[in-house]
C-alpha cells in the first residue's frame, strides 16, 4: 500500500510541514544523518591517504550510509505493517518528515516578509538561511532573486526528488535518498578537503536528481500555465531547454531556468561563496533583472501549484492502488 502512504505523507507535509515546536525539543532525523556522515568522514577522510584511496573510501562510505538508511526505512515499514491503517498512517507520518513543501515555502515567504517589514538587513539574514552564497553585498532585488532561485532548486531536491523516491521505493528509498542528498550538501564540494572523499556522494546525487530536476521544470511549466497562462508556460519550457545546460550544476539549471522563464525574470549570474567568486551565467538573460515583491509572490504561487499537482498525482495513484 505504498501509494496510500505516499498520498498521506504528501498531504501531511503540504499542510502541516515540520512544526518548529517539535524540532526544538528533539533533533530532526536529518541531523542524525549529518552526524553519521561527519563520523564517516572523520574515520575515512585521511589527509595522508592518496587521492584515489580517499575517493574509494568516500564511495564506500556513502554506499554503506545509504544502505543503513534504507535498512532503517525497511525496519520501520516492516514493524508497522501489522497495524493496518494505523500502521500506514504512522509510516506516512515518518515519511512526511523528509519532504519539504511547507517548510520551503515558509522559509522563502519569510524573506519577503522580512524585506517588507524590517528592511534589507533582515532580508539578508533570512535569505542566508536558505542559500549558500554570501548575502552581505546583495541589494533588495538580489535578495529576492536569491530566494526565488533557492525555491526553484529546492523544489527539485527537497520536494520532487524525495517524492519520486518514496513513490518508487517506499520509505527505504526515501531515507536512502535523504542520506545521499545530505551527504552531497556536506561533503560534495570541490575544496581540497572534500574533492576526493566527497566525489562519490556528489556524482551519485547528480544521478539521483537527474529525473527529478527535469520533471520539476515540466511541473513548473504546467503550474505556470494554470497560474499565469500559456505565454508563461511556453517561456518556462523554452528557457529551460535553452539555458539549463549552461548552469554549473547538471540538474539545478532545469528548475531554475523554468522558473526564470515562467516569471520572465533573469536569474543566476555571478555570485560569491565566502571568499570565492563564481562567474555563473544568467538564466533567461533577456528577462527583467530587478525582482520585486510581486515576482516573489508569483514564484510562491507557482511553487504552491506544483505542490498541488504532486498531491493530486499522489491521490490518483492511491485511488488506483486501492481499486
Amino acid at each position: 500500500m505504498n501509494a496510500v502512504v505516499l498520498a498521506i505523507a504528501v498531504l501531511i507535509d503540504r499542510f502541516v510541514g515540520d512544526p518548529p515546536w517539535i524540532w526544538r525539543r528533539v533533533p530532526h532525523p536529518v541531523v542524525g544523518f549529518g552526524h553519521a556522515i561527519s563520523r564517516a568522514e572523520w574515520w575515512l577522510n585521511r589527509p595522508a591517504w592518496p587521492e584515489r584511496q580517499r575517493r574509494m573510501a568516500g564511495i564506500a562510505a556513502i554506499l554503506v550510509l545509504m544502505a543503513l538508511a534504507a535498512a532503517v526505512g525497511w525496519a520501520i515499514t516492516t514493524a508497522l505493517a501489522g497495524f493496518g491503517f494505523l500502521g500506514l498512517l504512522l509510516t506516512a507520518l515518518v515519511a512526511s518528515v523528509f519532504l519539504a513543501q511547507k517548510s520551503l515555502a515558509d522559509h522563502v515567504e519569510r524573506v519577503g516578509t522580512a524585506l517588507d517589514q524590517d528592511g534589507l538587513e533582515a532580508g539578508r539574514l533570512e535569505v542566508s538561511m536558505i542559500v549558500g552564497r554570501d548575502p552581505a553585498d546583495l541589494d533588495e532585488p538580489a535578495v529576492r532573486r536569491a530566494a526565488i532561485e533557492s525555491l526553484a532548486e529546492n523544489a527539485s531536491d527537497g520536494v520532487v526528488a524525495p517524492w519520486l523516491a518514496l513513490a518508487l521505493f517506499g520509505l527505504p528509498g526515501l531515507l536512502a535518498y535523504k542520506m545521499l542528498n545530505t551527504a552531497d550538501s556536506m561533503i560534495g564540494h570541490m575544496d581540497e578537503r572534500h574533492r576526493a572523499f566527497g566525489y562519490g556522494a556528489a556524482r551519485l546525487d547528480d544521478l539521483a536528481n537527474w529525473p527529478a530536476a527535469r520533471l520539476t521544470a515540466l511541473l513548473f511549466a504546467v503550474a505556470a500555465l494554470l497560474r499565469r497562462g500559456r505565454a508563461s508556460a511556453q517561456r518556462a519550457l523554452s528557457v529551460a531547454s535553452r539555458d539549463a545546460r549552461t548552469h554549473r550544476s547538471p540538474n539545478a539549471g532545469w528548475p531554475e531556468s523554468a522558473m526564470a522563464g515562467a516569471l520572465d525574470l533573469a536569474l543566476g549570474g555571478p555570485r560569491r561563496y565566502g571568499t570565492v567568486a563564481v562567474d555563473a551565467p544568467m538564466l533567461n538573460a533577456g528577462g527583467r533583472r530587478e525582482a520585486d515583491g510581486q515576482h516573489l509572490r508569483r514564484a510562491l504561487q507557482i511553487f504552491a501549484t506544483l505542490c498541488d499537482l504532486v498531491l493530486g498525482v499522489s491521490f490518483l495513484l492511491a485511488i488506483a492502488a486501492v481499486l
